[in-house]
């Protein structure tokens, strides 16, 4: 049983990271779900100060990718169809991978900046908000990313300390 919380918690975790470039996952969040069923297997002692103070982490990154876009639209003067359009940017980033890794810089900020032109803003008005909604995605989607990161490599750090009892079969 152990083997498969391990191997499910991992699966969770590169999900995570998945999460942190794609909007409709909740990277963070997956992330935990990971160390916690690390944290339930028999071979683990249980550390619910750890667990709390990743979940506190967890929630707080949730709940700041969703203001910090907004703070990086208004304070460049953009609009919700700014914030929109670099969704839109990313999940065509995702979904037509064209331009590679490059794409997920570039969309997002070819959407922000479409959205705020149809949403009748200027040329130099939409560049800026454009602007803004770009630097506020890419601050949370790093922001996110980081937080990932850190989450796999306290998984992975935890399960090589306990990898004689939580892989009693392969010593």
């Amino acid at each position: 049983m152990d083997i498969a919380l391990v191997l499910f918690g991992f699966i969770l975790m590169l999900i995570g990271i998945l999460g942190s470039f794609i909007p409709v996952l909740p990277g963070p969040m997956m992330s935990w779900l990971g160390l916690l069923l690390l944290y339930l297997t028999k071979a683990i002692p249980n550390d619910w100060i750890f667990l709390g103070v990743t979940l506190g982490v967890a929630l707080l990154v949730f709940a700041l990718d969703y203001i910090i876009p907004v703070m990086g639209t208004k304070k460049f003067g953009g609009s919700k169809a700014g914030m929109l359009g670099t969704t839109a940017g990313l999940l065509v980033a995702i979904f037509f991978p064209v331009l590679g890794i490059f794409g997920i810089i570039i969309w997002p900020f070819i959407g922000a900046l479409v959205g705020e032109l149809i949403n009748k803003a200027d040329q130099k008005t939409a560049l800026k908000a454009a602007f803004g909604s770009f630097l506020g995605f890419l601050t949370g989607t790093f922001l996110k990313f980081l937080v990932t990161i850190i989450f796999i490599g306290l998984f992975i750090s935890k399960a090589w300390e306990f990898k004689s009892e939580l892989f009693p079969y392969f010593n």
